[in-house]
């Protein structure tokens, strides 16, 4: 009953610490603005939500048509919330309170709004399992309470929920892990860790990264320190961790194989900077990451409290992250040595909260004499920083407010060592919990109006810049004129390529850290389409070209009025609105396709992008076959143009614009009279060392990054169509560039209208959740069927029941193998490696059991 009471008490005092410690965006939230951050926040954390929660409550966890162009959303959205355990809680307590009627439909407004009191019980969750593994390890309840307390109101936690909410889940397995180990090493008992790894694995394949290794350096400084007496000896625990390491990797397998195969089939160019070893960053005052409590520093510096063990061990993890947070390189390995990125310190936030739980366990062992000196040392430390940074000025708010906090502190201390006793130390942790609070909602105040988080509202959410009305409204007159379910509309609301979730419909853009690599080198580098904005992140639109667009069921194109742009060939107007228009393909292609005529992408290689294009539409490119028909021909005309150059001087293939509206023009002399449209095509390279730049080609605008960008895609091949006209003109803002391999070609469209002409729309299809199913006539003997569905590894395809392979064809796309006569076509989609992964899982589970029972046994798990 006591242990129930405590409980009780722990998670009422969790949650009101948790609702104090968000009191600023919780008044923001009574004036509709939330705790979402203004870019990846609105892009990705409530776009993903939503399009994963209504896959949920309808029984689909596998594949979105609506994710770009088609992926499997539980491998590439495993990286953000699909295999969460907060998403999926926080899933199903909404659709229970939809299922009563207490809510309404879940769009981006709704996990816009409910953001901050998800972060409330996540932040409440974090201090109760903290606590309890801080009382595990014998510290008392207030001390632990407001260690676990200094840990949960980390700036880093409150950085993470706004701009990267999935990233805090990480805080909650940490202590889990801690636990774990201790359990193991204290009890030899190996359960407990077959749960955390099992968790953390499943949860997060990245964060599980970065957990495991922290918890090897804790596994290894605690072998150096030992903390009770009778220990498990090394050897056996070195058994237990793997054996119970394998049994926990095995009960994620099912999310963590399928989340790592996502990641490994992302593209990602490699990040070729050099990372410094040194970067200087004020921890004390004004670090985006960790600000570093002066209550830590102060006990740091009561050298007596070392004679703890526990307090040692936690004070040396806390000193060995804290100059680990000074150098990129550990940011790098921590990002899997990548460009350097500091999501790992709400690890050091945990190591401080232990450092401050146990040494106030033994605050009534300090000495005036203690406390005076290490307050000193503190403060000088602080006002030595001051003066150091630049930054920042002694009579700044800044200064005022963070050298406030450190002499209530101090003043707490000595208010305590100078008398001791209940009330005193009652008003003690009352103090040491306020101060962390009031950090919290002033780092909250400083996201939200220097980070301009307060701009994400109600009124924006609902507004032009994201989601308007007039927008949906459009959208919703395309969707009453045409019922078929597969057409795409090119439309995003400016550089938001998630616009298609938010306004549900099936569009052609998408931006998330984990994509399909098959799609990023169709963009990239097999067709060189240029999205209008560099990135290794995202695809978006298909540079106007119309061949593709009728290849991938690219129908509808929205435009904004004033959007000079040039309309793809065989698009016209459709609809008109106060600022939008819609144009529709007249050349749109049917939706599963056939071909006769077979090229390899080896002989393929050689060839424009262009012709490329045409042997999709004459047939299918394909890795690896012996061509079945001529290589489709283009000619390169630019022999017959004229290049002069406009505010420039161009040599050897160096460009130098003297202008911001400088560059080349070229002069076409001889133009088929067919001909609709020119792709020109060219290498360019910004020489400047740190400056992104806006490139021309006549009417058309594409950004591209600087060589600093850790976004950068390094592919400096580009293909730009543009409206046939006498003089094609290349223009560049002030600068040196290089320029070469020039090509121009003609097209007149007459391979696509054939396409056109000779397509056989195949009307018995049907596409629910992850299967497809498709009746088709193969009268003309074809052997080879298309979709345009992304490949990846999950589809599986069945012909007459006959299974078959799925191939990756036109680069980037479904094949498969279809017979003469009428075709039965079932595919279905699952995660990779799925059956293996629930089967693995499942064996895992009933082992785990079997270990738990046994933990009085003798086996490698039990005690």
């Amino acid at each position: 009953m006591q242990k129930k009471r405590s409980l009780i008490f722990l998670i009422i005092c969790s949650l009101v610490v948790a609702t104090l410690g968000h009191l600023f965006f919780i008044t923001e939230w009574f004036q509709d603005r939330y705790m979402v951050g203004p870019n990846d926040g609105l892009q990705q954390m409530v776009t993903f939500k939503k399009l994963l929660y209504e896959q949920y409550s309808t029984g689909n966890f596998f594949y979105s048509y609506q994710f770009g162009l088609g992926g499997g959303t539980y491998s590439q959205l495993a990286f953000y919330f699909s295999t969460s355990f907060m998403f999926m809680l926080t899933a199903a307590f909404v659709y229970l309170l939809q299922s009563v009627q207490l809510i309404g439909p879940a769009d981006t407004l709704f996990w816009a709004n409910a953001a901050v009191f998800v972060s409330i019980v996540r932040l409440a969750i974090i201090i109760i399992i903290t606590t309890y593994v801080f009382r595990y390890m014998k510290c008392n309840w207030m001390p632990a309470f407001t260690g676990a307390a200094i840990y949960g109101l980390s700036a880093i936690y409150f950085r993470h929920v706004t701009y990267w909410e999935f990233f805090a889940d990480a805080m909650l397995w940490v202590p889990l892990l801690v636990f774990a180990v201790e359990k193991i090493i204290r009890e030899a008992q190996g359960g407990w860790f077959i749960i955390a790894v099992a968790v953390t694995l499943f949860n997060n394949f990245y964060f599980a990264y970065v957990n495991l290794i922290f918890i090897l350096i804790y596994i290894m400084l605690r072998w150096k320190i030992q903390l009770v007496e009778n220990e498990t000896n090394r050897l056996r625990q070195l058994k237990m961790y793997f054996f119970s390491g394998i049994l926990g990797l095995g009960i994620s397998a099912i999310s963590f194989v399928p989340a790592v195969y996502g990641y490994l089939n992302n593209h990602r160019p490699p990040y070729s900077q050099q990372v410094p070893l040194f970067n200087w960053d004020n921890i004390l005052f004004n670090s985006r990451f960790v600000i570093v409590p002066a209550l830590f520093l102060i006990l740091l510096f009561v050298f007596s409290l070392y004679k703890n063990r526990t307090f040692r061990l936690f004070a040396a993890l806390s000193i060995i992250f804290i100059l680990l947070h000074f150098t990129p390189l550990v940011a790098s390995a921590f990002n899997g040595f990548s460009a350097p990125q500091y999501r790992w310190e709400y690890l050091l936030s945990f190591t401080i909260g232990g450092c401050v739980a146990f040494g106030l366990k033994y605050i009534d062992e300090i000495s005036k004499k203690q406390l005076t000196i290490a307050s000193i040392v503190v403060t000088i430390a602080y006002l030595f920083t001051v003066f150091l940074d630049k930054k920042i000025s002694i009579t700044s708010d800044l200064s005022f407010a963070v050298l406030t906090m450190v002499l209530i502190t101090i003043f707490l201390l000595f208010m305590f060592i100078w008398g001791k006793n209940r009330v005193r130390l009652i008003l003690l942790y009352t103090g040491f919990l306020i101060i962390p609070i009031v950090f919290a909602n002033v780092f909250q105040y400083g996201l939200s109006v220097p980070g301009k988080v307060d701009e994400v509202s109600k009124n924006h959410l609902r507004s032009e810049d994201y989601n308007g009305e007039e927008q949906r409204q459009i959208i919703q007159q395309i969707k009453d004129r045409d019922n078929n379910p597969f057409y795409r509309i090119d439309w995003k609301v400016g550089s938001f390529n998630n616009t298609p979730i938010v306004q549900n419909f099936n569009g052609m853009s998408v931006y998330g850290s984990i994509l399909n690599k098959h799609l990023l080198y169709f963009y990239l580098y097999d067709l060189n389409i240029d999205m209008g904005r560099e990135s290794v992140s995202r695809y978006a639109t298909l540079g106007n070209r119309a061949n593709l667009y009728s290849l991938l069921q690219g129908k509808y194109m929205i435009i904004e009025k004033d959007n000079n742009s040039p309309i793809p060939y065989g698009f016209n107007k459709i609809i008109e609105s106060e600022n939008y228009i819609v144009f529709q393909n007249n050349n749109i292609l049917p939706f599963a396709r056939t071909a006769k005529m077979l090229f390899s992408e080896q002989e393929m290689k050689h060839t424009s992008v262009l012709a490329r294009e045409y042997a999709m539409l004459e047939g299918a490119i394909v890795p690896n076959k012996n061509n079945t028909a001529a290589i489709p021909k283009e000619q390169n005309i630019i022999d017959t143009a004229t290049l002069e150059t406009v505010d420039a001087s161009y040599n050897d293939n160096k460009l130098s614009v003297t202008d911001d509206k400088g560059g080349i023009d070229i002069i076409v002399d001889e133009i088929h009279p067919d001909t609709k449209d020119f792709y020109i095509r060219f290498h360019l390279e910004n020489l400047a060392a740190d400056q992104g730049f806006t490139l021309k080609v006549n009417d058309y605008k594409t950004t591209r990054k600087s060589n600093q960008s850790v976004y950068k895609t390094y592919d400096d091949n580009l293909t730009i169509r543009v409206s046939k006209a006498d003089k094609v003109k290349i223009r560049l803002p002030k600068g040196d560039y290089i320029l070469k391999d020039i090509a121009l070609y003609q097209e007149d469209y007459s391979k696509l209208e054939q396409a056109k002409r000779q397509a056989t729309e195949t009307k018995k299809i049907n596409w629910s959740d992850n299967r497809i199913t498709i009746t088709y006539n193969n009268q003309n003997n074809d052997n080879l069927m298309i979709l345009p569905i992304p490949y990846e590894k999950g589809w599986e395809v069945k012909v007459n029941e006959e299974t078959q392979a799925v191939k990756k064809v036109n680069y980037a796309f479904v094949g498969f193998p279809i017979e003469k006569g009428i075709n039965h076509i079932k595919l279905d989609y699952y995660p990779p490696y799925f059956r293996t992964t629930l089967v693995i899982t499942l064996i895992s589970l009933i082992l785990s059991v079997v270990s738990w029972r046994r933990a009085r046994g003798t086996g490698p798990l039990s005690r």
